[in-house]
């Protein structure tokens, strides 16, 4: 007696391989065309470093802006008004206008006690 084959029994054993290999292909294929969203030149890791400098950097500007806006403040105070000028006269140069009394108050820090001398030996008790 000889046993047969079962009809189909080799083909889908081939049929079996033909889906692992176009499967492994597959996953393949979808690696490849995932690298270069995740580590080439223009990667998501690349994009949000540079999105973290770009706040970086925004925050800075956003200081040197409010500085450059009080500088242009004072330069424009210092073109068209005297009262700045005079205001840097008096506190950083310590000018008075001509007939004004300047009074300079000086805080003067208290002295230190000197320290108590010390008592003479008869006046120590002695314990025993």
């Amino acid at each position: 007696m000889t046993q047969r084959a079962s009809p189909g029994g080799r083909h889908s054993a081939n049929l079996a391989n033909a889906m692992r290999w176009l499967t492994f292909l597959l996953v393949l294929l979808i690696a490849a065309l995932q690298y270069p969203l995740w580590f080439s030149k223009g990667s998501w890791f690349k994009v949000w470093g540079i999105d973290q400098k770009i706040t970086v950097r925004k925050k800075l500007n956003r200081a040197l802006m409010a500085r450059n806006t009080s500088l242009a403040a004072e330069v424009r105070d210092l073109k068209h008004g005297y009262a700045a000028i005079e205001e840097r006269a008096r506190s950083e140069l310590g000018m008075i206008k001509h007939g004004e009394v300047f009074y300079q108050v000086l805080v003067v820090p208290p002295v230190a006690k000197p320290p108590l001398p010390p008592k003479p030996l008869s006046q120590i008790r002695h314990t025993k």
